[in-house]
């Protein structure tokens, strides 16, 4: 195996942990500096070997080393995927500057995914940097006309999410979109391009359908977090963009 890929997936899975550190604290309002890294229930200060992902989690037996209360198997499983996808960025792309444009998706997508589950919020703190890191990298790969147009692609698509939101305040007469999901919209449209942003919308709608029935059903008010299938969508769509274009000129029969 390769190891730039087995330290991708290393780094991966640090950036992880500090990425659910990330959501759970801004969600709520909270320094990500201050306090340092401790247990939610003791507050005991965790050791740096009480920081090594996943291994520490194992070692103490999924469990805090002082009060000994269950530790979220969030904590891990966000560490493995992160790691996860730094490592399939590598595997995909190989050394080049669509590897890191894909790992900026994939750690917006990891906190936008925890943050708008669990807090029902999409956070600027990651929107506004994964935006600018974006532009950056497309400017130095492309240039400024290609960055220009994909600029205006994100405009096109974010004024898109914009009416809809709009529409369907006025039909449901309640939020119908936040506005963490239409900014969302601004970084697909210029990460993805018109055709693929059209289709992250439909997907999107897709993958959320199944959980909007449950929710529905469970509980009445049918209000669902819609970033995370966003998100999930806006990844599958990056990671496989030639595929999906041919899907959708097969699909207006270019």
């Amino acid at each position: 195996m390769d190891i730039i890929g087995i330290e991708l997936f290393i780094i991966g899975m640090f950036f992880g942990s500090f990425f659910d550190c990330m959501a759970n604290r801004l969600s709520k309002g909270e320094s990500i500096i201050k306090p340092g890294s401790h247990c939610e229930n003791c507050k005991h200060k965790l050791s740096w070997y009480e920081l090594i992902p996943v291994f520490s989690y194992l070692f103490q037996g999924g469990r805090c080393k002082e009060c000994k209360i269950k530790l979220p198997l969030e904590y891990i499983l966000v560490e493995i995927v992160t790691g996860l996808l730094f490592f399939l960025s590598y595997l995909r792309y190989g050394i080049s500057y669509q590897t890191l444009e894909m790992i900026i998706v994939s750690s917006l997508v990891i906190v936008t995914i925890i943050s708008d589950l669990k807090y029902m919020v999409i956070l600027d703190e990651i929107l506004i940097p994964s935006g600018v890191i974006l532009l950056i990298i497309k400017y130095i790969d492309k240039g400024l006309n290609s960055t220009l147009y994909s600029l205006l692609y994100g405009v096109i698509l974010f004024m898109v999410l914009l009416f809809i939101k709009v529409v369907g305040d006025k039909a449901f007469k309640r939020e119908s979109l936040g506005w963490g999901d239409v900014k969302l919209s601004l970084i697909v449209g210029f990460s993805l391009g018109i055709e693929l942003g059209l289709m992250y919308i439909f997907m999107s709608s897709i993958i959320a359908l199944p959980y909007a029935i449950y929710s529905n059903i469970r509980h009445k008010d049918g209000t669902i977090p819609f970033g995370p299938f966003m998100s999930l969508s806006f990844l599958i769509l990056f990671s496989y963009q030639e595929f999906f274009l041919h899907l959708f000129n097969m699909w207006l029969g270019v």
